[in-house]
Parts: structure tokens; sequence; C-alpha cells
């Protein structure tokens, strides 16, 4: 193990991670709201910061992970995801030591879906 990659500034809550959220359309920051959430709930020494624009979990000062939202799905970010197991396949990436899981903001797309399912059905039916 070589030396951890540390950032100076994490602290327990982060206004520019807030601004960040309230910044973006409502679909990808509900996913990228509970993923943060869900790092920041890993436990008591959970700090975190705003770094090369986006919101970034740490213990103490060593990241661990980051939420990212793009124009077609949010990304939820290992710093050492390329040692973390992952028999499922799921994260991406090529780089030496980060990996992604990327998200894709479905909900929109499934309501979508059902509704022209609904209105081929209905123009099936005979009148």
């Amino acid at each position: 193990m070589g030396a951890l990659l540390t950032f100076n500034g994490a602290v327990e809550w982060d206004p520019a991670v807030q601004a960040f959220f309230d910044g973006r359309p409502p679909e990808p920051v509900a996913i990228a709201r509970h993923w943060f959430a869900q790092m920041r709930d890993c436990g008591p020494d959970v700090r975190e910061l705003f770094h090369d624009g986006w919101p970034v979990a740490c213990v103490d000062s060593a990241p661990f992970g980051y939420v990212s939202i793009a124009k077609a799905h949010v990304s939820v970010g290992f710093f050492h995801g390329a040692s973390l197991r992952d028999p499922a396949g799921l994260l991406e990436g090529t780089g030496r030591f980060m990996r992604h899981v990327k998200l894709q903001s479905t909900l929109r797309a499934a309501y979508r879906d059902i509704k022209a399912r609904l209105k081929v059905e209905a123009n099936r039916r005979p009148t």
C-alpha cells in the first residue's frame, strides 16, 4: 500500500456540498443526495468537502467516495475502487485506483414508458 491521498478542509458539513445539490434538476439530485447520505452514514468520523466540482466523503482527510451528476446519469465513485471486490462487475473505470458506478436516471423514463403503453393499449380497445 502506498501513501494515501488526503485533502485539506474536510468538515462535518460543507455548505458547498449543499449548494451543489441545490443548483441542479430534482431527479438526478434525489439520486445523488441518497447515495451521498449513505456515505455520510458510514460512520461518525465521515467528513465531507467539495473537490474538483463534486461532493466528496472522507474519513478524516482521506477521501473514499464521491457523487457526480452528468446529463444522463449519476455516478457514485470510490477513490480506491480498483481494490474493492466487485463480483457483479458493476464498477467502471480503468484508472489505477478509482472506480465508479453509473446510475441511470430511469424514473422519468419508466413513467413515460408506461404512459405510452397505456396509450397503445387504449387504442387497441374497440370503441
